[in-house]
């Protein structure tokens, strides 16, 4: 098994794991004691797992930003089903604006059929949704994060707050009832607020792997959303809870 599918398995069985030793491990991943060991030293100094005598334990809090290529390597299925399930929300004529990331990027590649105004902080989208005409495409400036590739700070910050789309789709690196949707960064939380805020319509975009996981600052709860598109992997405990709230819950199939 390659080295980044490992870390995924080993990360999702500590998702279901209160305590977890070497051994469980190895059983589930069929690598060697001496490799797995290897792996938690990884994740410990990455800050995603605590280490005690009796085990391994699951950070809860994320404070990692993976590159934008590990992040397309995760749950490429889910992230696909969401995407089409968020495409069928757009209108031809709609002005929406994009936020950053891999399931953005798959949302972008479905839309390219509709004459539109797209605002995104994204390079990848902007580079490839300027090659259709029916497309009118604006970044927002700022500086580059290099994590993300995508743009940041005051100055896209200042646009954001001028514009009054009809759809803003949002990401994060995790969500969750009580903690809402989270960001690494404050200042990329602060963004993801104000490309928000204006909108006629904000849905967010999550995998159902984000879900119970935080970073460590907020964006806006769950309840200020109109909308959440995940995947048919989000346990039915989970479902019933978020039914409860105000936003609407589509679950890409």
């Amino acid at each position: 098994m390659k080295g980044y599918n490992r870390l995924e398995q080993i990360m999702d069985f500590l998702k279901s794991h209160n305590l977890v030793t070497v051994d469980q491990l190895v059983a589930a991943t069929n690598a060697s004691p001496a490799t797995i060991r290897r792996d938690l030293i990884k994740l410990d100094q990455e800050g995603v797992i605590s280490r005690t005598h009796g085990g391994v334990t699951l950070n809860r809090f994320i404070p990692s930003q993976p590159t934008t290529l590990e992040k397309a390597q995760r749950s490429p299925l889910e992230k696909q089903a969401i995407a089409s399930a968020a495409a069928a929300l757009v209108k031809a004529g709609d002005a929406i604006v994009l936020d950053a990331g891999t399931t953005m990027i798959e949302l972008a590649r479905q839309i390219t059929h509709l004459p539109l105004r797209v605002i995104t902080s994204d390079l990848h989208i902007a580079l490839f949704l300027s090659e259709f005409k029916r497309i009118e495409v604006t970044i927002i400036g700022g500086r580059i994060d290099d994590s993300s590739q995508s743009c940041i700070g005051d100055h896209g910050r200042r646009l954001l707050q001028t514009i009054w789309p009809d759809l803003a789709f949002v990401s994060c690196n995790g969500w969750d009832l009580e903690k809402g949707i989270t960001a690494p960064t404050e200042e990329k939380a602060a963004l993801k607020r104000d490309l928000m805020a204006n909108a006629r319509r904000r849905i967010l975009l999550a995998d159902s792997s984000k879900y119970g996981a935080w970073s460590l600052f907020n964006i806006a709860p769950l309840a200020s959303l109109t909308d959440i598109v995940t995947d048919a992997h989000l346990p039915d405990k989970t479902r019933e809870a978020l039914e409860t709230l105000s936003p609407q819950l589509i679950i890409a199939d």
